[in-house]
């Protein structure tokens, strides 16, 4: 059984509604009583596409599934949301990134974990820590050193979840 974190975004067709449907789908993913939600924040979107803001969210949860089994499952309900990918960093109905698998790194063609950008980015280390405050990254960097203040200022909560 795998302890795995997955980041959630929307910013088209009622975002909100797309994180809770996604959290309901991924309770068929995650053993009993295993999946923790993060309160939704909007962010501003990446890149220089103009669209709407996002609703971003983290879910932890634990899993009999293997990486690459559970990047087909995610990728799966995306698509289920109607997930097109038209455009890098463009608009979407939603997007689910696995973010950390146990301690694992992997590094393939389809997956890299722990995810490139999740250093960087607020909307998912801010959700992150609501959820799993004392995690360890695999490269032993303890979570609490990248969040801060500054991080948590540019978020703007916009809703408890309805799945817990």
């Amino acid at each position: 059984m795998a302890q795995v974190y997955v980041a959630l975004g929307a910013n088209l067709a009622d975002p909100i509604s797309q994180l809770n449907s996604a959290c309901e789908a991924l309770l068929s993913l995650a053993t009993v009583d295993s999946l923790a939600t993060s309160p939704y924040y909007r962010s501003a979107p990446m890149g220089d596409v103009e669209q709407p803001d996002y609703v971003n969210a983290v879910v932890g949860f634990q899993t009999m599934l293997a990486p690459i089994e559970l990047l087909d499952a995610l990728q799966a309900i995306e698509n289920q949301q109607g997930r097109l990918r038209e455009l890098r960093w463009g608009p979407r109905t939603l997007d689910l990134d696995l973010l950390l698998y146990d301690d694992q790194s992997i590094d393939t063609p389809r997956l890299v974990v722990p995810h490139y950008g999740m250093r960087e980015r607020s909307f998912v280390l801010v959700p992150l820590s609501d959820i799993a405050p004392e995690l360890i990254l695999p490269d032993k960097t303890p979570l609490s050193s990248l969040v801060n203040k500054s991080l948590k200022a540019e978020l703007v909560l916009a809703q408890a979840p309805t799945v817990k």
